[in-house]
């Protein structure tokens, strides 16, 4: 294909534009947000050379002068999302604080773009606004006294979590809308199930823990408490 490298490389290190030429139609930004409006619309296995060529009014070939394969526009497309994080221009100096407001930041991000999740690798960690994103995140722990490659590994962490935990949330929400029925009903018909189950007495620890608490869950809790508890364990 046209432009395709035959050894690795960044695509941040690349020229706009391969090669001699009239000056270039689009930018990276360009072609960047019409793969995000296509992702966002149809998902992340949607996003084609092809699709984002006609979003773009321009040949699939011609596309390739620009972003040599489809990884590198997934690494343009998680780029143009980091660059919705509000990062203050300095952090607080509550480095806990500092961070867990980031990971909620993350939350809201992967909320927007649902497919975000999919892509969350150290390989897409390493473009501009990543970096940015990532510089700041250090800063925040500069009090925090600890070596670089923990503070680097309490990142990942955090990330990971926030990851995982929003996976979940996407997953049960696309299941729900998948369903003939609304969310409170199976819940309903579900409870009454574990109920039944609950009441042979073969689960005595359960039916203890439900006698205790029966309340909902509070996920909003849980991701606050799961981050904590990631923070305490660097925390020392």
């Amino acid at each position: 294909m046209v432009g395709r490298p035959a050894v690795p490389e960044v695509i941040w290190a690349r020229p706009e534009r391969a090669g001699r030429g009239p000056k270039p139609a689009f930018s990276r930004a360009d072609i960047a947000a019409a793969a995000v409006r296509i992702a966002d619309a149809e998902g992340l296995d949607a996003v084609s050379m092809r699709k984002v060529a006609a979003e773009l009014g321009c040949g699939t070939m011609s596309l390739y002068n620009y972003v040599p394969r489809k990884e590198d526009l997934y690494e343009l497309m998680f780029d143009a999302v980091s660059a919705g994080y509000d990062l203050p221009e300095k952090p607080s100096g509550d480095w806990r604080a500092d961070i867990l407001a980031l990971a909620h930041q993350s939350r809201a991000m992967m909320h927007r773009h649902t497919w975000v999740p999919r892509l969350m690798s150290p390989v897409y960690g390493f473009s501009p606004n990543s970096l940015l994103y990532l510089e700041y995140a250090l800063s925040c722990l500069d009090g925090f006294d600890a070596r670089f490659g923990e503070k680097m590994e309490l990142i990942a962490m955090v990330n990971g979590v926030v990851t995982t935990y929003v996976s979940n949330e996407i997953a049960t929400a696309e299941r729900s809308r998948s369903l003939p029925w609304s969310e409170a009903q199976e819940q309903e018909i579900r409870t009454r199930y574990l109920i039944g189950r609950i009441a042979t007495g073969k689960y005595p620890r359960m039916a203890a823990g439900f006698a205790e608490d029966p309340g909902p869950i509070d996920l909003e809790g849980v991701f606050d408490r799961a981050l904590e508890r990631v923070l305490d364990s660097f925390d020392r």
